[in-house]
């Protein structure tokens, strides 16, 4: 057994969601949102290199002595899976390890709403997760597919980097590629999915304007496309599409989201109501007419008042979702205030004055 997988156990047991190994430092777990080193003594720039040697295969080592970061899934049957980031920084190297559950969890385990399935009904259409680093994107996309999976009988096709959740095929077929080592980006492995007879897409990252381009042609052409983008909200993520794209595309790209996208989901991971976890929180877009419209019409900066009007259609606003989140004692009142766009609505339930404007009570 590789002797980083005692840190790995450790950081399991305890619950937390990444485990940090840094030179300078010992090692620090990230439990609900926060970091704690655990008693342990500094890392030094040898033990770690030795330490993470022992995990990495040869075109790994290869490539992380060549000056590239690593990404990778590292898997264990004592310690289980995780997500892995190896990098260089000015003190020496360093790793990330992100613990991937040992089965996927469903739509309730989540707390996910089950209106989210509607976008899965589809057979053509782009469907955007979007959220800062570490607010679950992949583990809501990863239950996406496996409701799929469950209840459709489709060739679903995945492009991650690297693989988190590993599926295991029930009703549909599930084809895992990474990134890397299966397909050298993500757009070349759009472009090779298609020649392979998919039903439905998933394309872990939108991170370029040739990936965003296949992505739209494969909605386009009859498939159920899944994607993510690090932005947080679905106004956000409308503009970053269409100002990704080339001048000249700006036009046809608003067109293809008018008539193609079926919807945004923009996600926060916020801590509990008692401490002790952390609650996703939705921000949900469906695509309707009225908001086509004003899409093809480059006026999203209207679709926060449909949000908040369209409940019966199951959309809602983030501080619609983060209110009735703080009213049901679900999350930390203080954690929805910090992460409110309209702070006034949130004022009165927040426990750490600190947190509220001050008043100048000073008289002239």
């Amino acid at each position: 057994m590789s002797r980083i997988n005692a840190f790995l156990k450790l950081g399991r047991e305890q619950g937390c969601s990444d485990i940090h190994l840094s030179v300078g430092l010992p090692p620090l777990l990230r439990m609900h949102g926060e970091l704690s080193p655990i008693k342990y003594r500094d890392l030094t720039n040898d033990e770690l290199e030795s330490l993470v040697n022992e995990i990495l295969n040869e075109e790994q080592r290869i490539l992380f002595n060549t000056g590239h970061d690593v990404d990778f899934s590292y898997e264990h049957e004592e310690v289980g899976r995780f997500r892995v980031n190896l990098y260089r920084k000015i003190t020496g190297i360093g790793a990330a390890f992100r613990i991937i559950a040992p089965r996927i969890p469903t739509f309730q385990e989540l707390g996910l709403p089950s209106v989210l399935t509607k976008f899965l009904l589809h057979n053509q259409g782009l469907v955007l997760v979007t959220g800062a680093t570490g607010t679950g994107k992949s583990t809501t996309l990863a239950t996406m597919i496996d409701w799929i999976n469950h209840n459709r009988r489709l060739n679903i096709i995945t492009l991650e980097d690297p693989i988190e959740y590993v599926h295991k095929s029930d009703k549909a077929l599930v084809i895992q590629r990474n990134v890397g080592s299966h397909v050298d980006t993500f757009a070349n492995g759009l472009h090779a999915a298609l020649r392979e007879d998919p039903d439905v897409i998933l394309v872990g990252e939108l991170r370029d304007p040739e990936t965003i381009s296949m992505a739209m042609t494969a909605a386009e052409t009859g498939h159920l496309v899944l994607g993510t983008l690090h932005t947080t909200s679905a106004v956000k993520t409308l503009d970053r599409i269409i100002d990704a794209m080339p001048t000249e595309q700006k036009s046809l790209t608003a067109s293809f989201l008018a008539q193609h996208l079926l919807g945004v989901v923009s996600q926060k991971l916020l801590r509990s109501a008692d401490g002790r976890n952390r609650q996703a929180i939705l921000e949900i877009m469906f695509n309707t007419p009225a908001l086509s419209n004003l899409i093809l019409n480059r006026k999203v900066f209207q679709i926060p008042a449909i949000l908040q009007t369209g409940r019966e259609q199951g959309m809602q606003l983030m501080d619609q979702a983060l209110l009735d989140a703080v009213k049901a004692k679900e999350i930390d009142p203080d954690d929805a205030y910090v992460h409110a766009t309209d702070k006034k609505l949130f004022q009165r339930y927040v426990t750490d004055p600190d947190l509220l404007p001050q008043v100048n009570l000073a008289i002239s």
